[in-house]
């Protein structure tokens, strides 16, 4: 399946910020959709994951729980992730994955890529 990350900016702290990752012409909801992130410098690190199908089952990063909410339109083949009270440590390039069997932290295990997008928090 390819992915189309969209929706990076440039924000102030404490503002909100929508991302999307779209697959389309793909069987969406067969598929687990993550996010992870990467700073210069720094190394790839997991954002948020949701299940197949219906998305009930999610998971966070502590780094952003509470602050970020993932979820997906299997109609629409997109999911989102909601990012508020973003902070300047949310810098990053933010890339969306996919796949069918894995919906872990481990960016490793995801076997379809989005092109990166790029968020800029300001202080």
């Amino acid at each position: 399946v390819q992915l189309q990350a969209s929706g990076g900016g440039l924000v102030q702290a404490g503002g909100s910020l929508s991302l999307s990752c779209a697959a389309p012409g793909g069987s969406f909801s067969s598929y687990a959709v993550a996010w992870f992130r990467q700073a210069p410098g720094k190394e790839r690190e997991f954002v948020a994951a949701i299940r197949w199908m219906s998305g009930s089952i999610k998971y966070y990063a502590d780094s952003v729980k509470g602050r970020f909410t993932i979820s997906r339109d299997n109609s629409a083949n997109t999911a989102y992730p909601r990012m508020n009270s973003l902070k300047p440590d949310d810098t990053a390039i933010y890339y969306c994955a996919a796949d069918r069997f894995q919906s872990g932290s481990n960016w490793s295990e995801y076997d379809f890529w989005g092109q990166g997008t790029q968020v800029t928090v300001s202080s």
